[in-house]
Order: structure tokens, then sequence, then C-alpha cells
């Protein structure tokens, strides 16, 4: 019992800090100018054949919604999924040819980043979590709890 709250807190703590990165670039998002029409050639298929407004409103609505999930641990296997998706398209677009270096805009962040996502991906949010909450409380009911 005392590990499966250690690993509640632990995951809790992945939320937290993954969660603070991405709400944090959606607001950079939502008060900034988009630039992804400079980049929008680069983005990998089918979010190239996208207008770059519409690329940029969804990686803005990713970046404040999703982290906002999973501070709350809320469809956390969906919303890290829906930011690994995001990470690796920004990977693709901007930060593939810059090497690994973060000074020199290299991917080492989007690295870091789907490395803290694969645990909320595959393991849930944990016991520390509405995820927890719902799942323990209509189990029965909703079998479809256990993938969120």
């Amino acid at each position: 019992m005392i590990q499966n709250v250690l690993a509640g807190f632990s995951l809790l703590g992945l939320r937290l800090f993954v969660a603070y990165e991405f709400f944090e670039a959606g607001l950079e998002k939502w008060y900034g100018q988009n630039w992804f029409a400079d980049i929008q050639e680069q983005f990998p298929f089918p979010f190239y054949l996208l207008p770059s407004e519409i690329n940029w409103a969804f990686a803005m609505g990713a970046e404040l919604l999703f982290p906002l999930l999973l501070v709350v641990g809320l469809f956390t296997r969906f919303s890290a999924l829906g930011l690994s998706v995001l990470t690796i398209v920004a990977w693709y677009a901007v930060h593939s040819g810059m090497g690994y270096n973060v000074c020199q805009n290299g991917y080492k962040m989007a690295l870091v980043y789907l490395v803290i996502l694969a645990p909320l991906m595959f393991q849930g949010a944990g016991m520390v979590s509405v995820d927890f909450w719902l799942q323990k409380r209509f189990s029965a009911k909703l079998t479809w709890l256990k993938f969120c």
C-alpha cells in the first residue's frame, strides 16, 4: 500500500513538472505571434496540410488544456499522449536538425518531455488523481476509465 502511495506522489511530481512546462509554452503562444507559417512546410504529414492558424490553435489549445487535466489527474493517459504527439511534431519540425544541445535549439528538451510523458501514458496518473478516484468509484460501470 505504501508503495502505491509513493508511486502516486512520484507520478504527481511528473504531472506537475510537465504540466508547468507545457502550460507555460501555451501561454507564450496565447500572448505571442503565430510563427508556424515560417515552418509550416517542415511539419510532418498530415499537419503540413493544415493552415498554420489551425496548427497554432491546436498546439496552443493542447498546451493549455492537457496540462490542466494532468494537474488534477483527469484523462491522464489521453493528455500525455496528446502532448507526446505535440512534442514529436515539434522535434520533427523545429529541433531535429539542430543537434542535441538545448542552447542550439536542439532536441534535448523534447526528449526529456517524452521520457517524462511515457510513464504517464503507460501507468496513468497513480493514486493521487481524479482518474484513480473515478476508477475506484465507478469501476464496475465505466471500464473505459482504466485507459484514461
